[in-house]
């Protein structure tokens, strides 16, 4: 099993409807991308300074799953919405 773990954190500008937005954006991909087992979407309530705004937590069988996600169309188109809207994000793989 592959964890795969996101946090990004989003330009000021229109931040509640872009947050919103990936949300929905990234829970869409569970019906288009069969290598994606499961996902998990947050968005952040925290207040400390070091919180970031949205998290992900995904799941896949194994890496090649998780490299056919990188790659696939649906999943891309998200990655270049995240582009337009994020200032910074930090990623984590790892396997159980």
């Amino acid at each position: 099993m592959v964890k795969h773990i996101v946090m990004l954190d989003l330009k000021e500008t229109n931040k509640k409807e872009n947050l919103i937005k990936l949300k929905m954006m990234l829970e869409s991909l569970l019906e288009s991308i069969s290598t994606l087992k499961g996902m998990e979407v947050g968005i952040n309530f925290s207040t400390e300074e070091r919180a970031m705004d949205l998290s992900l937590y995904a799941t896949f069988e194994d890496q090649v799953g998780l490299e056919a996600y990188a790659i696939h169309p649906a999943h891309l188109e998200v990655v270049q919405f995240i582009k337009s809207v994020a200032t910074i994000s930090k990623v984590s793989d790892y396997t159980l």
